[in-house]
């Protein structure tokens, strides 16, 4: 497909960047971004004084008033990148106030910052693009928004290698898929994500990594190094059922109790059942891992093996796996609630898939980038909240003797 002009302009003006400034990182493409800013503002500035004036400055056939021109103030403006010198118009009555960057006003980063939001909302580099334009009326190329956005990324470095706490009483662990475009092929790239809730109950999230599949040893490489960022002990991990994932975890936390997914359990079930009975066969199942008690558990189990033995398949999922049924009752009512699911964290990738369901990634930072953005806004949700009836679930962690000694050591 043919570019169009406007995508030339934007080649060129890259080019010309790389060229002009041969940048090697973050900060020399954003010393490269204050030399653009200035000149695109002061064009922008100029366009505002045609308009108040209601002619161009090599135009003045068109000229209906006595007001004129009357050369240019200096101005220091802030941007994200820093502070530029521009040239703002005059005209001789002083009538001339222009909207993006009012008199008086120097710091203009927020047009920057608008750039940043729509991207961590989704918006692809053309839409942004387009947005930008309808506002303000000139055009931002794409590679301009891809350097703009590239300002996160000592940020998003600086995150992923923070230390993090020496204890989490629950961790959730889950992947989700995504597609990133390599030249003229595409890959579905796994994004690995762990959900901590630290012994105050707050969530964190503890890391974003990408490989191009899901492995047990790419956790295990993911778990060595949360160690390595200080984590010193893990009560609980709620995790799916990748071959290898529980001995891996087991390998760098050896103390952790691995739980597994109830709600996955269900999802591998139910591809032996036939839909129009899915609903009563669900509601059977919540009978098991919901019941008051295990020997109630145990109870309803037995009955639910009867009622459903047309689909020995769907049985032999939950035969397999039940002991990590049974091990839910070995903990209080809060704890089992916490614990017996990885929501919490698939909750985390269905906020990243609305951000990531434009289309394919250019590459691995591109994706990175947005997933941060969202993760910093899901971290300011979460700001001065706690995990429901945490108090309750504290004090039933204290009652259970092998954990009593561990949950004192990381509360003092």
């Amino acid at each position: 497909m043919a570019k169009t002009k406007r995508e030339e302009k934007s080649a060129e003006l890259a080019n010309q960047i790389l060229e002009n400034y041969q940048p090697e990182t973050v900060e020399d493409m954003q010393n490269a971004l204050k030399d653009i800013f200035g000149p695109m503002f002061e064009s922008m500035l100029k366009g505002e004084m045609n308009q108040h004036l209601g002619y161009e400055a090599n135009d003045k056939e068109k000229k209906e008033t006595e007001n004129r021109r009357n050369g240019y103030g200096k101005k220091t403006i802030k941007t994200s990148s820093g502070e530029v010198d521009i040239k703002v118009p005059r005209d001789r009555d002083g009538s001339f106030n222009p909207e993006l960057i009012p008199k008086r006003k120097k710091d203009v980063s927020a047009i920057e910052n608008k750039v940043i939001s729509m991207y961590a909302r989704g918006m692809s580099q053309r839409d942004i693009s387009s947005t930008i334009e309808d506002i303000y009326g000139f055009s931002v190329s794409h590679e301009m928004v891809s350097d703009i956005t590239d300002q996160v990324l000592p940020e998003l470095e600086e995150w992923q290698a923070r230390p993090l706490s020496n204890c989490y009483a629950f961790v959730f662990v889950d992947c989700m898929y995504t597609t990133i475009r390599n030249q003229y092929e595409t890959k579905k790239y796994a994004v690995y994500t762990i959900l901590g809730y630290t012994m105050e109950g707050n969530k964190e999230i503890l890391g974003l990594w990408l490989n191009e599949t899901e492995s047990k040893h790419k956790w295990m490489q993911i778990f060595d190094e949360i160690k390595a960022r200080g984590v010193e002990d893990i009560f609980f991990i709620s995790m799916d059922g990748v071959s290898g994932l529980e001995e891996g975890s087991r390998a760098i936390f050896p103390d952790v109790i691995v739980q597994r997914c109830m709600v996955h359990l269900i999802r591998n079930s139910v591809k032996y059942v036939p839909s129009k009975d899915y609903k009563a066969f669900t509601k059977a199942l919540k009978k098991v891992y919901g019941a008051p008690s295990l020997k109630a558990c145990l109870s309803a189990f037995e009955s639910f093996q009867q009622q459903w033995a047309a689909y020995p398949g769907a049985i032999d999922v939950w035969t397999r796996n039940f002991h990590h049924v049974e091990q839910l009752y070995d903990y209080g009512s809060a704890i089992r609630k916490v614990m017996y699911t990885t929501n919490a964290v698939e909750s985390i990738h269905s906020s990243f898939r609305k951000v990531t369901k434009k289309g394919a990634f250019p590459n691995e930072n591109a994706l990175l980038k947005v997933l941060f953005l969202r993760v910093k806004e899901l971290e300011t949700k979460w700001e001065g909240g706690h995990i429901q009836n945490w108090a309750m679930v504290m004090n039933q962690l204290l009652l259970q003797v092998e954990l009593k000694d561990r949950v004192l050591k990381y509360l003092e």
